[in-house]
């Protein structure tokens, strides 16, 4: 099941994503935040962006959300995606499925892009985003150091839906948490 995300939901994000803070490259954390700080940031975040987790018997295995991709107003209709799966519910389409909802969601909200910041090689990653229709869209060379080394950084960029003359203002997600359109996402995913 495809859900809206809680605070409550803290603790299981903070296990999914405490391996690649640890011993990972899929995030350039390097201090692991606590479960208060993941409650922080769920909070903070779904205001304005979508934050949806997978959820099977009652157990959080895999969550994606969007969020502000630059702090200037004339980035309003693009965010920076991320998405977690736990190990063991890794290679069951979870992430496609989950992410294919989050993009539901941001086009809900009048987003038009989608970026995805990969830490290169990150195979797996690279894979997922392609098959969701990202594009590369450029390498930021030898950009972050975590484990002992440099990382290069890839950015792919995702065409939600055509940019209008002007644009609307995007809605924020808290408005369309009741209503039909996202559960009609979230039901069909």
């Amino acid at each position: 099941m495809i859900r809206v995300a809680h605070e409550a939901d803290a603790a299981a994000i903070h296990a999914i994503y405490a391996p690649h803070v640890t011993d990972g490259m899929a995030t350039f954390e390097t201090v692991l935040p606590g479960v208060d700080a993941m409650r922080e940031r769920v909070r903070a975040r779904l205001p304005h962006y979508p934050w949806l987790v997978w959820e099977e018997g009652g157990e959080v295995l895999a969550y994606a959300y969007a969020y502000r991709f630059r702090e200037r107003a004339a980035y309003d209709w693009i965010a920076e995606t991320s998405i977690y799966v736990h190990a063991d519910a890794q290679g069951r389409g979870i992430a496609r499925r989950l992410y294919g909802c989050l993009f539901d969601a941001m086009r809900l909200q009048g987003l038009t892009q989608a970026v995805g910041v990969i830490t290169l090689p990150g195979t797996a990653s690279v894979a997922l985003h392609e098959a969701m229709g990202f594009a590369p869209a450029g390498v930021w060379r030898q950009s972050g150091w975590k484990l002992g080394r440099w990382w290069d950084v890839g950015v792919w960029q995702k065409e939600l839906q055509a940019a209008t003359i002007p644009p609307p203002s995007p809605t924020p997600f808290a408005a369309l948490v009741s209503t039909a359109a996202l559960a009609h996402v979230m039901e069909s995913a």
